[in-house]
Parts: structure tokens; sequence; C-alpha cells
């Protein structure tokens, strides 16, 4: 260690060169460090999207969605398998365990694919499989409005033209737009001619079909020549397919225009976007996971006019709900608060020192120390964000102590008449070594970081990096460029000036030791120090009843506060966003839904004033089958449910949850059949939600769906009991609405018509025929083909009638459908979504003004009021819950692995398990102060406050370490136990006194919870606060009890055991190698 310092004196223009090193390359390495709001949080997911479409949600959950699972259980790293199926759609959600190979997963996934695929119907389409993270969330939107064009041909050049330009866009990856149709030629029949011709909607999809199959053309040598020859076996022109022949042979020859007529359109509507009430597309704009969310939105910014070059004059393309900033917003305030922290610290040092000469020193040292640890950092592969800020803006309280200490015990060998090189020499040697003990206690409370997992671990280990790069730093700052400042800035004191206090030899031992300043604690200290030791004598003629009840009083703050306190994930944060669920009944027509949805609008308008919202989007209905893979990022359960994203101004601030209270009792009065459900939409929600679409999600499973649905209800109405609960609602439409055609197999047969010939002329009657016949047509001007289809025009198929006159067969009898089968209405399960062999009904609560922890206790309550479920029933409390249970699980288990890490550490420095007790006393004054601060401030346990809490540890002890080896060195100095922990005391009041208030000082800003995202970051500063105050009255009136009280009968000899250790008991002076 005095090597550090002798080479930093020797040659201090080679520590310069190293100081501006490293800000050079600090600048470099903020240019270059991705920024973002959260961590990497390393949450590894693949999706798997299986359409087939017009198949019925239980056909598609049984013989597709079940041999995926049971396939993808071969999976290496695989940790849950969700499945949600709706008609047409099965949806398969892969999580896997952190740490997984990515590469080797998604491989083997494929080949599970191929081989599932081999006991799926015929007829099914490979799936997509697709890489995902939770930090793969949508960044924004790129809106397309035209008022001249359909929203057909905007969706076509969304589609075709701007959305492959996104590949070139750095960190980008982009879903199919949302809003409009896939382009399509569309051939409507009508049944009646169809009838009147004896033909089959069968039978014109095979006429179709063959008369436009692109077939190869081959070659011809003519002479010289080798020339290729295209036969016009593909239909040219949309209108050609008109001229298509249906029959021919005996009797007039019937074309394709007598029976119906051709359309270049769009594939049947199941849904709308809405941009600000009128109908648009967007695409969503996805950061990849390891992508940076500024630079995302920054690349894409950059590439509008080239995105907008692609598209025609008349159709505008703009970027909207731009995530970006928030994340800025929150960054700025972040920097700002770290900045404002940093002054007023330096003005607490200022006040303590009243010397600017060395607050320039002590100053300097810490954003040198700031900006070396962002160069580590951006080496560990961490991100600029608000788990690495937050350690930032925490260290510096920290690094003020380091080199304050270093300069006051300068000032005090100054003062006692030294050569300036000689005194700045002799300070630092004499403190190096406490000052790396206290380095290694504040690095060993992080340390729990590096055994925690999932999310606490990726949100902690930032946080600690970010605090142990700085600390490290600025201790070899202080060992280096600080005596080398010194020698160049501060001023040498003539023997004259030299104090003539008649000051206590031993006395001025304890301040040389620890730093104090003679003559400024004689100026300005000397009453408050009288004062101080006059209670402190008090204190300590009864300090057993005083540690005895100190550790009684702690304790009970600390049971009844955990009693009281509530617990979150996050702190709960205001927004200006908001995203809502709608529901009307099951089964209502997409257009119906899209009229609540104008209406639910409306209602948001007249809620917080037209003004005060600046955009608004809704998706309404379900994704185009062609589209699948949009489910990820929109999953709507049949036409009867819409997504609504609202931004406000930020000039018309809001309480949020006031505003969906509102909400909900406005929607609930003008449309009584519909229910709505809040979601998450900011990108802290989004990522910390992991899918879960709110707070609170009861899962009940079984074999047997209607099973689950019974003791749902149960659970549902125990739920809705509980005030603080809102949009309790059973999630999966369990009672769709069907018209059920049961056919009478033996007439089919009498009537020589099969199942398959029923099921496919109905495709074409209630869809289209792209789902069982695929066929394209080639748009040469543009190079891109399109799917035809033939299909029964909606309006002629309106009722059960209309079904039953589809035509079946052709011939002399040309049954129709009524001819073989009967229709009922009634009700089956929409939805069907699975974990494992069992089908699940989930419930899915909001929170009003509450805290997730409590509400869990409620709901897990109201979960055994609901009585024992039925054999094979399982019910299981998710959503955020679960996460919040591991998160505050690691961080207690991590706050324990720290002091116990810490006693190891400081009785293997101390060799004596008292004195490590001693220094731990203070602790539950610094939980106690911290729980009563969040509770003061209306704060919860979460991650921010655990983190907050664990910093106090940290510094308390650091305190605790300069007081306590102080006062028991002086006490084998002077054989007196408790003049040696007054002398400490006194000692020690001032530099803990500076160190803690400037902190403090700098905590402030943080702990007041200012611009945005402020509120989310504020319980760290809060519990920060509350420990400090906590621990430094402990450091100066508990401690010395609990030192006098331990140390009082301790022996002044060593522990040493080595027989030739002048310090042992066992030296015997003939052994020394010395005599």
């Amino acid at each position: 260690m005095y090597n550090i310092i002798r080479s930093a004196l020797r040659k201090p223009i080679s520590v310069v060169v190293a100081v501006m090193g490293l800000l050079f390359f600090s600048v470099m390495s903020l240019f270059t460090i991705p920024v973002d709001i959260f961590p990497n949080l390393d949450l590894p997911t693949i999706y798997v999207v299986q359409p087939y479409g017009g198949m019925a949600p239980d056909q598609m959950d049984g013989f597709i969605a079940t041999r995926y699972q049971d396939h993808f259980l071969y999976v290496s790293g695989i940790r849950d398998i969700d499945v949600k199926t709706i008609q047409g759609l099965s949806l398969i959600k892969l999580s896997f365990y952190p740490g997984t190979d990515m590469a080797q997963a998604a491989a083997e996934v494929a080949n599970n694919v191929s081989r599932a695929k081999a006991y799926m119907p015929e007829g099914t389409v490979p799936p997509q499989v697709v890489r995902f993270d939770a930090s793969s969330v949508p960044v924004g939107q790129l809106v397309f409005e035209s008022q001249s064009r359909s929203l057909n041909e905007i969706q076509d050049y969304a589609s075709s033209r701007v959305r492959p330009m996104f590949s070139r866009i750095p960190g980008v990856s982009s879903p199919p737009p949302f809003g409009g149709n896939q382009r399509t030629v569309i051939i409507k029949v009508n049944p009646q001619l169809v009838r009147s011709y004896q033909l089959t909607p069968e039978e014109v999809i095979k006429s179709i079909i063959t008369n436009n199959q692109p077939s190869p053309a081959g070659n011809i040598r003519i002479g010289d020549r080798a020339l290729m020859t295209p036969v016009n076996s593909l239909v040219k022109r949309p209108e050609d397919f008109l001229n298509i022949p249906i029959r021919v042979g005996s009797g007039p020859t019937v074309f394709v225009r007598d029976i119906g007529t051709v359309e270049d359109g769009a594939d049947v509507t199941v849904g709308y976007a809405l941009v600000n009430g009128r109908r648009a597309v967007y695409i969503p704009v996805v950061k990849k996971s390891d992508a940076s969310t500024l630079d995302v939105v920054n690349n894409i910014r950059k590439a509008l006019p080239e995105l907008r070059a692609a598209v025609p004059e008349d159709v505008k393309i703009s970027y909207e709900f731009d995530q970006s900033v928030y994340v800025t917003n929150a960054l700025k305030s972040l920097v700002t608060e770290g900045i404002l922290g940093a002054v007023l610290t330096g003005l607490m040092v200022l006040l303590f020192l009243r010397d600017w000469r060395s607050v320039i020193i002590v100053v300097v040292t810490i954003p040198i120390s700031i900006l070396s640890a962002v160069i580590m950092l951006n080496l560990c592969g961490q991100t600029i964000n608000i788990m690495t800020l937050s350690g930032l803006a925490l260290a510096i309280g920290i690094l003020v102590d380091q080199a304050t200490v270093t300069i006051e015990n300068i000032h005090q060998h100054l003062e006692t008449g030294k050569p300036k090189a000689v005194a700045i020499w002799d300070a630092c040697k004499e403190i190096v070594f406490p000052e790396f003990l206290i380095l290694l206690a504040i690095l060993a409370v992080f340390a729990p970081a590096f055994v925690m997992s999932g999310v606490p671990r990726s949100m902690f280990l930032p946080l600690s990096l970010s605090v142990g790069f700085a600390m490290i730093a600025s201790f070899l700052l202080s060992q280096t460029f600080v005596p080398v400042l010194a020698n160049w800035l501060l001023k040498s004191h003539p023997e004259h000036e030299a104090p003539t206090l008649a000051l206590d030899a031993q006395e001025r031992h304890a301040m040389l030791e620890e730093g104090a300043h003679p003559v400024a604690n004689a100026k300005g200290f000397e009453k408050f120090k009288q004062r101080y030791s006059t209670v402190l004598e008090k204190i300590l003629n009864r300090r057993g009843l005083i540690v005895g009840g100190y550790l009684a009083g702690t304790m009970a703050i600390i049971v009844v506060c955990f009693m009281v306190i509530g617990t979150d994930i996050l702190p709960h944060g205001n927004s200006h966003q908001f995203q809502m669920r709608l529901r009307i009944p099951d089964g209502t027509r997409v257009e119906r839904t899209e009229t609540a949805t104008l209406k639910v609008l409306d209602i948001i308008k007249e809620s917080v004033g037209a003004d005060a919202v600046e955009i608004s989007s809704a998706y309404v209905g379900t994704v185009p089958s062609s589209y699948g893979t949009s489910n990820i990022f929109v999953f709507n359960s049949g036409p009867h449910e819409a997504v609504l994203q609202v931004s406000l101004k930020e000039e018309h601030p809001v309480k949020m949850d006031d505003l969906k209270e509102d909400l909900r009792k406005r929607i609930a009065k003008a449309l009584p059949t519909a229910t709505i459900s809040f979601e998450p939409i900011e990108l802290t929600e989004k990522i910390m939600s992991q899918g879960a679409s709110t707070p609170i999600e009861v899962t009940v499973a079984a074999k047997d769906l209607s099973e689950a649905g019974r003791f749902a209800n149960k659970i549902r109405e125990r739920m809705l009991k509980i005030d603080f609960l809102r949009d309790v609602q059973i999630a999966q439409p369990l009672a769709y609405p069907v018209l059920k055609v049961t056919m009478n197999r033996e007439r089919a047969g009498q009537l020589g018509v099969t199942s398959t010939q029923v099921a496919r002329s109905m495709v074409a009657a209630t869809s289209s025929s792209r789902f069982t016949d695929k066929n394209l047509w080639l748009d040469e001007s543009k190079g891109l083909a399109y799917q035809v289809q033939v299909q029964i025009p909606e309006y002629q198929m309106s009722s059960a009638s209309d079904i039953g006159n589809i035509p079946l067969k052709s011939g002399e009898m040309h049954p129709v459908l009524s001819d073989v089968a009967t229709f009922s209405e009634g009700t089956a399960p929409g939805e069907y979504d699975r974990a494992g062999p069992n089908r699940l009904v989930t419930i899915t609560a909001n929170l009003q003004k509450k805290d997730l922890g409590t509400a869990r206790k409620a709901v897990e309550q109201a979960i055994k009021e609901a009585g024992e479920p039925p054999r094979g029933v399982l019910v299981e409390l998710g959503g955020q819950t679960t996460l919040l249970t591991d998160t505050l699980s690691s961080l207690q288990t991590g706050l324990l692995v720290a002091i116990v890490i810490i006693f190891l550490l400081l009785a293997a420095n101390y060799q004596s398990f008292k004195l490590s007790l001693v220094i731990l006393a203070a602790i539950p004054a610094v939980v106690a102060g911290a729980l009563l601060m969040l509770l003061a401030c209306g704060a919860t346990l979460n991650l921010q406050s655990y983190m907050g809490l664990i910093m106090s540890v940290g510094v308390s002890v650091a305190n605790a370490i300069l007081m306590v080896t102080n006062a028991e060195n002086l006490r084998l100095e002077i054989g007196d136990t408790r003049k040696a922990v007054v002398l400490a005391a006194n000692s020690r009041i001032r530099p803990i006194l500076m160190t803690s208030i400037a902190m403090i000082a700098g905590m402030v800003p943080m702990a007041s919870g200012l611009g945005e995202g402020g509120d989310q970051i504020a319980p760290l500063g809060q519990a920060v606060i509350g420990g400090l105050i906590a621990s430094t009255l402990a450091a100066l009136l508990i401690l010395p009890c609990v030192f006098t009280q331990f140390q009082s009968t301790a022996t002044t000899q060593s522990v040493s055991l080595d027989p030739d250790d002048p310090e042992s008991k066992f030296y015997h002076r003939e052994l020394s190698p010395s005599v």
C-alpha cells in the first residue's frame, strides 16, 4: 500500500497523465456505452406462432398446441411453456432459465417444431419461431395516414415498402403493420347462382386453382439462341379471373362471371387500428433486447425522410408514442439530481473545512471517480440506465468520505509544524490501511449481487458494479492524485503557526490517528464537543440500560415497520400515458366493438379535456391470420376486445390513479355491458410485468375447463369484495356464442356427401378459400404475389337459413347443407390457455392506491375463503406477485449475506469477534431509521428502497470502523476503556458529522422525487437519508456504550500464537531471531 503513495509522490506527472487518460477514455465511453431505462434482465424467451385459418379453438388446442407442448419438453434450459389458443391461432411462449445458450435453444425448438408437425392435421403450415426477450418491447409507433387512400393500400405500402427498410436500421425489429388487411384478389360468388348452375363452391375453387397455377417454362434452342418459353398459365389482371371457365362440355360453358364478381381488395376484416379516433395503419417499433432505446429512436427519426420517400406524398408517416422521451427525461432528472447532490456535498465540505483549496481537491476527485467507473461499466457490457446512475449518485457521498479523511489528516499533520511534503506522506501512510478496510467493507455490502439470481440480480448487479468501480477509483485517487494535488495546492504551516492549545497527549494522538483538525476543533467545535462529552459521560454511566433499550427499541421499530409498510417490486410512479383493454359481450362483431371504442375515447376526452390528449391509439378485434407474430404485441381473444393507448400532454398533469378511477365510473355508466382493465404501458411497467397484463392474476388449472371456470367464479366473487381491487374479471371468453352445425352422417352418406365436403363448402361461405386452398396472383408491376380467395359476401350469409342453402355437391340431387345438417345456437370457450396438462382460467385484477404485498395477502385470503378446490383443480396466485416474492426474498437474503461477510471480514482484521459485533451494533439503527423514513414519506419496501438500505449499512460500517479502530488503539495504549472511547468519540465526531451531513445533502435531490421518473428512484434516497441519520446518532451515542460494555473486561494482550511475535503472550526473547 505504501508503495502506491510513494510512487505517486515520486512521479507526480505520471499521476496527472494517468488521470488525463482516464478522462479521455471516459469521454469516449460516454459516447459508446448504450443508454436505456433498465439493464438487460436476461429473461430469454422464444415465441412459436402457429396459424391455421378458421380452425376452432378446441381443435387448435387439441391437435396443435398439445403436440408442440409435448415436444418442447425436450428443449434444453426450458423453464415454462405457456399456451394461448383462439380460433385459427396458437401462441406458445417458451421461457428459459437465465444463462441458457439461446442459439442452441432456438435450434432445438426448430428441430422439435419439425417433429411435432408430423403429428398434426394435414394443411398445417410451418409456424413462425421468434426469439424474444422481456426488454424487447415497443418503443414507439410508426403511424401511416392518408385522406385519399384506403386502409388496404396504406397497409400494402407499409408492409411491402417501409417495413423491409427496417432491416437497415440498427437495433430495430418490426412486426407486420396493424390496422389494414393483406391485399387479396377476392372472387365473390352468389350462392343462389352457384346452386342454379348445379355447382358447388368447391368446384369454383378448383377451377380457379387449375387455371391460375405457376409452372416451369423451360427453354427451347432455335439456332444460336436459347429462348425461354413462358406460358400464360397465370391470370394477368384481376378482372381476367372472370373469364375462367368452371364447367365445360355438354351444355353452355359456365364462367366465373356467371356466378360472381372479382375485386382487387383485401382479406376479410377482423380488426381495425384507430389513431386519434380515425382508422389508420401503424407499425410498432420494437427494440432488440441488446439495443439502446435512445439509439433505436434516434435511428428511426434519422430514417424518417427515407421512409417517407418510399411512399406516395399523400401518405403521411409520423412517429408516435415515443418511449425515449420518458427514458431521456428520467435519466436527465437522475443526472441533474446527481450534479445537484455533488454541489450540495461540496458546500457541506466547505462549511466544515473552511478551506477552498481543500474543497477543490475533494470535489475534483468525485467526477474523476465517477467517469472512471463509466469506463469499467462499458468494458463489462453494462449500460447507462436507471440502476447504474443510481449507483453513481449513491457513490458521491461515499467518495467524499475517502478524499475528506485524507485531506483532514494532511491538515492535522501540517498543524504539527511538519514540512508540507513530510506531512502529506505521513498523513497518507497513516490512514491507507483503515481506508482500505472501509473499501472492503462497503464492497462486501454489494457482494450478494453476485450470488443473486433472476431479476433481482439483473437489477442489483449494475448498481453494485457502479458503486464498486467508483469506490475503487476513489480509493486509488485518494492515495495518489490527492497527495499530488495537496503538495501543489495546500499551503505550508510555519512552525510559529503550530497550535499552542494545551491538548492532552492522548487526545492529540487520537486526533492524529483519525485526521481531526485541532485548530478548527478548538475554534468551531469546542463548545459543541464539550456538550457532547457531557452527554456521552452520562450515557456511559447507564450504558447497560441504554444498550438494552436501544436493541429492544430498534427491533420493535423494525418489526412494526415491516408489518405496516407495504411492499412492491418498484416504486409506483405517476405517468402521462395509460393503456386500457376494453371488452364488450363475447362474440360481438368488430364493427360494434369499434363503435364502443370510439365512445370510450370520447369519454376519455370528456374526463381529461380534449386539449389534454396528445394522441390516442387503439387496436380493435383480432390480428389477421397472415400476421400471426403481431399477436406477441397485441393479443385479443376475439372481435369483442380492443386495446387502447392514450398519451396525455405533459402540460396537463393528472393523477393517473384518480383518472383511472374516474374513467371506470364514466364507462360503466355509458357502456353497462362493457368491462375495462388497465394494463402496463411505460417501459418500466412492461419490462417488470414480464408479460402479465395486470399486477394480480389468479390462475385456476384443471383438465376440465368447465370445472376450472366454476371454481374461478367462486374466487372472483370473493375478490370483488376486496375494496382496493379494480377490474376484477375472467380473462378468457368462456361463453363465446356459436352456431353449431350438426351433420347427420347417415343422411349425408345417402346423398353421397362426406364431412370433408361439408367443411370445405362452409369455409368458402363463412370465411374464405385461402384457409383450405392456397392460390396466388402475381402483380407483375410490383413483383409481388397476393392471395386469391373465393368467398360468399358477408351480407349473403347473415342467418342459419343462408348457411343451410350452401350447395354441397353437383349433380341431379344437388343437396344443400340443410339437407344433411341441423343448426342450433349455443356457447363454447373462445380461448384455451394451457400450462402443462391443464387448461387455465385466469382472474385478473388491478390495484387502486394499494401496494402489491398487501394485495397479495388479501387475495390469498380470498382464495382460502373460496374453499377447498375440487380434486384435480389447482389454484396459483401469479401476475407480478411471483416476481415480488422472489425479489424481496433475494434482497433480504442479500442483506443478511452482506452483514455476515462484513462480520467475517472485520473479525479477520481485528482478530476479535467482539469488536466485529461492536461495529455491527449500528446496523439495527440503520434499518430502523431507513424504515421510519420510508414510512414517513409514504414509500414502500421495494427494489430501490432495499438498495438504499443496503447502502446505508455500508456507510454506517465505515463510520463505525474508524470510531472503533481509534478507540481500540487508545485502549491498548492507555489501558482505560472508558477514557479511550470518550477520546475516540471526541476526535471522530467532526469527520462523522461532516461525511454524514455531506452525504445526506447529496441524497436530498434524489429523495425529493422531482422530474420524470424521479418518483421511481426517490425511495432509494429516502432510505439512505433515514439510515444515515440513525447510523450517525448510533455511531456517536450508542457505539461508545457498546464498546465500553464489550471491551471493559477485555485483555490488552495480543491473540497471536506465534512465539516469535513480540506482541504475543507466548513470545520468548531467546527464541527470537534477533537475539
